[in-house]
């Protein structure tokens, strides 16, 4: 078994923490302000219309699991989430079309974030000689990120953005019939996204749902916008 090495676990993190919280806190922070431009200002009057971090950190989502992922993959990734913005849906003007846009909102940024950091990558050698190698890799970090967290959160299953989208376009009765998943759906992304893979490792056969459903997309995504920006 390996030593832990705090010294290298930092280093490490540092080039981490500012992407992973830049790309949950913009998220968040999209969703409210499309409500609070739509009719409901539920979180502008919280103070969760902002940039500051403090006002979306979860425990959990934000510390904890990155952190746990971080040792978990050597290095190799980090994701988390931030609390979710309270949207009272029946306060937005027009709250079926409404509630796609704010739903929309969150993946909408995390992908501008992406396309931004992909294009500051060509300036990233403008940093002090010190720091280049350092900025380029929060850049790129900040670009794989984002497009996770926006390809994850487009999944159709609520509470994710994209079961709030399918819920919002879908014909009655197959609106609410996924509309009534969401008190299931955190659970539901457990079993998926861990329990499914790890039963599949148990019994030799590739249950990842994972690198299906997530990874295959974003790097579909992750080519475009590479493409796009010139950066190949």
């Amino acid at each position: 078994m390996m030593d832990f090495d705090p010294y290298q676990f930092l280093l490490i993190a540092s080039v981490w923490v500012i992407p992973v919280i830049l790309a949950v806190t913009l998220h968040e922070a999209a969703h409210g302000w499309v409500a609070s431009k739509l009719g409901d200002d539920t979180a502008l009057r919280m103070g969760r219309v902002t940039f500051n971090p403090i006002k979306h950190i979860d425990l959990f989502g934000t510390i904890l699991m990155p952190a746990g992922l971080l040792l978990l993959s050597g290095g190799q990734f980090m994701f988390g989430f931030a609390k979710p913005v309270p949207v009272n849906f029946m306060r937005l003007r027009h709250p079926r079309r409404d509630m796609i846009l704010v739903a929309a909102a969150g993946p909408g940024a995390n992908l501008l974030i992406a396309t931004t950091a992909a294009l500051l990558l060509h300036v990233a050698h403008f940093a002090p000689e010190s720091m280049i190698a350092w900025t380029a890799q929060n850049l790129i970090n900040a670009l794989q990120v984002n497009i996770i967290l926006a390809v994850f959160n487009l999944l159709p299953l609520p509470p994710l953005d994209g079961g709030r989208i399918a819920v919002g376009l879908l014909p009655q009765p197959f609106s609410g019939m996924l509309a009534r998943l969401e008190r299931a759906g955190f659970g539901v992304l457990i079993f998926l996204l861990f329990i499914l893979p790890w039963i599949g490792d148990k019994i030799g056969l590739d249950l990842n749902v994972l690198r299906i459903l997530v990874l295959v997309p974003a790097q579909a995504v992750m080519d475009i916008i590479v493409t796009i920006t010139g950066i190949k």
